[in-house]
């Protein structure tokens, strides 16, 4: 698991978008390094399967949440990223309070 703390965000043009997606944010730890890339794919696009390889995740979602996971990322602190039983996680590790209010 690691914690994810700061990001940037590629968004890919043309109708087939780069390398099988619509968009990409990457996710740097607290020494600066590449921890995950969050990939985003249109309906009809290629959908590959989430992974880990050589410490970096690669996740995949549906271009319809990038707008929910950019929130996340802007209004959440922190959050984490790992990836367990063939899958990524992305979100907050402690509970908040109801209503709190970004």
């Amino acid at each position: 698991m690691a914690q994810a703390t700061k990001y940037h965000i590629l968004v890919y043009g043309a109708p087939d978008g780069y390398q099988t997606n619509r968009a990409q944010i990457a996710l740097y730890g607290t020494a600066g390094n590449v921890i995950a890339y969050i990939r985003f794919n249109d309906p009809g696009m290629f959908f590959e399967a989430d992974s880990q390889s050589g410490g970096i995740i690669r996740m995949h979602l549906p271009s319809a949440m990038f707008q929910s996971v950019v929130d996340i990322l802007r209004n959440e602190k922190p959050i984490h990223i790992y990836f367990a039983q063939g899958r990524g996680f992305l979100g907050t590790l402690s509970t908040e309070p109801v209503g709190e209010g970004e």
